[in-house]
């Protein structure tokens, strides 16, 4: 067997990322075959990750990309997690979590595939450090629709919205591009459950009285109260509830003295034309 080199090495973990002694080693198993020891690490790697795989992944950051697709734009979001926030900050986990993006945003995907996992798995045996591909998304805008973003912090929080007018041009207006910015801002700081009450899911509904109704009868300060007063009572509860977990109902992160429906008209109104909210999409890391 011929003697490895210190170049042969050196090279050999550039390209791999892995260890001296493990390149070395490996070199010395193929007799020197850089492709076949770059295999045999990425095949050892592998089985690493899959040993490390049951360790929770709670760090990690949220990829969005947006771009043209068809006659109109697409969203694309994604969700890479890691088990420390020290990977999570690695030039290349970044750099993947937005090859990634591109890649959903290019292909319209909506859920992780074998493709996309396998990208994942091989930079987890490099890195030596469980990942994992939690969610991806595509949210596609037609002709007279907009779509906009905001990340948080480093990553811990994405949204992406969607609008659309009866004038799709006002998108042009740099004032509406502001507005529906802070909109997606206002989505990150408050995370609404449902856009409107119209949308508010009635089983889940009828399950939030009787949690309100059970606090109300545990309550001292209600005991002897007329039944007509408790359910007036018990409506002003679910109805304040609602408001906050709403967004057309949530004061507005720029002017709390307004709701987010109000925000929304005014700047529509400004703009000479109908503007409304289509759908948003909030990706938090570990949820």
């Amino acid at each position: 067997m011929s003697t490895i080199s210190a170049g042969e090495v050196k090279a050999l973990r550039e390209k791999t990322g892995a260890g001296i002694v493990e390149c070395r080693n490996a070199l010395a198993e193929t007799s020197g075959d850089a492709v076949a020891a770059e295999k045999l690490l990425k095949e050892k790697g592998l089985a690493a990750v899959e040993k490390r795989a049951g360790r929770a992944t709670n760090e990690g950051k949220v990829f969005i990309k947006i771009g043209n697709s068809g006659g109109g734009s697409a969203a694309a979001l994604v969700e890479m997690a890691s088990e420390t926030d020290f990977v999570a900050k690695n030039p290349e986990f970044i750099a993947l979590g937005q090859s990634l993006a591109d890649k959903v945003l290019a292909k319209g995907i909506s859920e992780p595939n074998d493709e996309l996992n396998g990208m994942v798995t091989e930079l987890a045996a490099k890195i030596r450090e469980n990942m994992s591909l939690k969610r991806v998304k595509t949210v596609k805008a037609a002709a007279g629709q907009y779509l906009t973003s905001y990340i948080h912090g480093d990553g811990a929080i994405g949204v992406v919205v969607k609008f659309a007018s009866d004038k799709g041009d006002i998108f042009a207006n740099e004032d509406v591009k502001a507005f529906a910015f802070n909109i997606a801002l206002h989505i990150a700081a408050f995370n609404p459950v449902y856009q409107d009450q119209s949308k508010v899911d009635q089983a889940w509904l009828k399950e939030q009285h009787e949690i309100f109704r059970k606090q109300m009868e545990q309550d001292e300060g209600m005991k002897g109260k007329p039944a007509g007063v408790l359910e007036n009572i018990l409506k002003g509860k679910v109805s304040k509830f609602l408001k906050e977990i709403c967004l057309m109902d949530q004061g507005y992160v720029k002017d709390e003295k307004m709701t987010v429906a109000q925000a929304l008209a005014d700047a529509g109104k400004k703009a000479g034309a109908n503007l409304s909210i289509e759908e948003y999409v909030y990706f938090r890391v570990g949820e």
